[in-house]
């Protein structure tokens, strides 16, 4: 889909004003001249690396949650408020990231989320205390928050032309690394001499990796797609303040929130379910892992599908399906059943790339995709801060699993009804 809305007009203009630096510098890729395949290379392998760190800092801690508790002498209240820290700092740091790429580019941003990435996860393991776990743990997240919003922008502007393909290389790199970080964290502390510290921090290493091919965009000053040009300031501010009247926003917003719930909660708690039913953490680590393993190859084929579809409704009711069946195997017979509930709620947990890939198609333009990124992971997030949390104090205060688990089932319903109506062919720019 052509940026249209990013570029100058220059049809009344002379040669010398339509080949000014400034108006070369407005031009996205495929606007003007394409960029060189080796930048387009890099780009994609930016993208794999920084999806791949973009949940590890999350379900390494999940799979030591019983640790870190017990080492930082947390009660399950305040080891719901840790699982809900994610979300919090999605949505307030996320709301930062169309400002930051405007005045620095997208692609400095992702590069020092990373390296924020890299810091935090350095630092809490030996911070000493809950307050510094958790404050480390958001310097992180913020990290995560910024790239988790300027991913869909990112592919929007370098490949307009592949967004389905390219989300889905991100979320199956998303998918991997959120698996890995669940399945060997517990094996790798083991064999490290089984200090929790020393499991989380190794992260960090992956985190600085991805800073690497990020560097070289640091100085590329190619406006983000939500940047308007001058002329174009006007057309293309308005909209910014209307896109609360969208319903679709809304809906997809609301999805997105839901289903983020449901994933935190998941790489939050569902180890803990399964070791107190019985199962040794090396297991419940393993089908974390199990269940974030699903999304790699559905990460994969769900946006392509999604993007050769008008309406991704029939979609999003059967990953709900499946959570449901999911939810209800966990309840029924948690231990007994264990791989199999785990690999029905990793398909659940796909409906991520699917609310990504809505997000790239609920929108005709760049700019649009930079909003409405910005408002559905935003407000989303935000929505999606309570549950973890009363799922923590459900678990402290019933003495059990029963109450959680039903409040993740319910939950499943609005989700179903908020995806059918993010899914619906039209886009905000036809209902702002």
């Amino acid at each position: 889909m052509p940026d249209d809305d990013t570029q100058t007009p220059t049809l009344n203009r002379g040669p010398a004003a339509r080949n000014s630096p400034e108006l070369r510098a407005q031009r996205l890729p495929g606007a003007g001249e394409a960029p060189a395949p080796w930048l387009l290379r890099l780009i994609a392998v930016g993208l794999v690396l920084a999806a791949l760190n973009l949940r590890p800092a999350i379900t390494s801690l999940g799979a030591l949650l019983e640790e870190v508790r017990e080492g930082l002498n947390m009660s399950g209240s305040v080891a719901g408020v840790l699982t809900s820290v994610p979300p919090l700092c999605f949505a307030v740091f996320g709301v930062m990231a169309p400002r930051l790429a405007r005045r620095f580019g997208a692609g400095a941003v992702v590069c020092a989320g990373m390296a924020a990435i890299a810091a935090g996860l350095v630092v809490r393991p030996y911070i000493g205390s809950t307050a510094g776990f958790l404050a480390a743990s958001a310097l992180a997240l913020m990290g995560i928050a910024v790239s988790n919003i300027l991913m869909p922008v990112i592919v929007k502007h370098w490949f307009p032309d592949r967004v389905g393909t390219m989300t889905g290389l991100y979320s199956m790199a998303l998918a991997l690394g959120t698996a890995l970080a669940a399945a060997i964290t517990v094996p790798v502390t083991g064999a490290l001499g089984g200090d929790w510290q020393t499991g989380l921090v190794v992260w960090a290493v992956l985190a600085a990796v991805a800073v690497l091919p990020w560097i070289v965009l640091v100085r590329d000053r190619t406006p983000a797609p939500g940047r308007p040009a001058p002329a174009a300031a006007t057309a293309t501010e308005a909209p910014a303040l209307r896109i609360t009247r969208s319903r679709t926003a809304w809906g997809l917003a609301c999805f997105f929130g839901l289903q983020a719930t449901a994933a935190y909660i998941t790489m939050g708690w569902m180890p803990q379910i399964f070791r107190d039913a019985g199962v040794s953490a090396g297991t419940a680590g393993l089908l974390l892992a199990v269940t974030m393993a699903m999304g790699v190859p559905l990460a994969f084929v769900i946006p392509r599908v999604a993007s050769r579809l008008k309406q991704q409704g029939p979609i999003v009711v059967v990953l709900g399906l499946c959570g449901l069946i999911g939810y209800a195997g966990l309840y029924l017979a948690p231990a007994a059943g264990a791989w199999a509930w785990a690999l029905l709620l990793g398909v659940a947990n796909c409906a991520f790339p699917l609310a990504l890939t809505m997000i790239g198609m609920r929108a005709r333009s760049g700019a649009g995709v930079v909003r409405l990124s910005a408002f559905a992971q935003s407000t989303g997030y935000l929505l999606s801060i309570p549950g973890p949390l009363l799922v923590g104090v459900l678990y402290q205060h019933s003495g059990g699993w029963g109450l959680p688990i039903a409040l993740m089932a319910g939950l499943m319903i609005p989700q179903m009804v908020a995806g059918i109506l993010a899914g619906r062919d039209r886009t905000i720019e036809d209902e702002c």
